[in-house]
């Protein structure tokens, strides 16, 4: 029964990260810290590495605090909860970084009609340079406007 709920919570926390990129990109990344966002709108240095960077490394340090609090404490959520925000933020890397922002060159010549979508509602977003007027929208439930035939 453990299991089942842990898998539960895992399940549910990757699907909750969704609505967290979405808030935090929206009103934290387009809001009071525009500032590590701005150089992935603008790229305004030649290193590969994005102050935009940082965002992974927050949702990094509180999932491996949630997996370190369950393996020394009773808080057994910790594991499936921070393994959900692992999974999600990697699945984000996949798809954000690795195939729409070709940062590793890989995955450039998937053409199908979702990989279309996801990138055609990507370019929208990186139409606009600055803070305001950007839509935003999750890595996985990219709205159905953008999936074109």
């Amino acid at each position: 029964m453990t299991l089942f709920i842990g898998i539960i919570i895992f399940l549910a926390t990757f699907g909750f990260m969704e609505f967290m990129a979405w808030f935090s990109h929206k009103y934290i990344m387009h809001g009071f810290l525009w500032v590590l966002h701005k150089d992935h709108h603008h790229k305004d240095h030649d290193s590969w590495f994005e102050r935009n960077d940082a965002f992974f490394i927050i949702y990094a340090v509180v999932s491996m605090g949630l997996i370190m609090i369950a393996s020394n404490t009773w808080f057994w959520f910790g594991y499936p909860i921070g393994f959900g925000i692992m999974a999600y933020g990697a699945a984000y890397f996949l798809v954000h970084d690795i195939f729409i922002h070709q940062r590793f060159k890989i995955f450039r010549n998937a053409d199908n009609w979702y990989a279309k979508g996801v990138r055609r509602a990507h370019k929208i977003h990186h139409k606009h340079l600055g803070k305001e007027k950007g839509e935003c929208f999750g890595m996985l439930f990219v709205p159905l406007k953008y999936f074109k035939k």
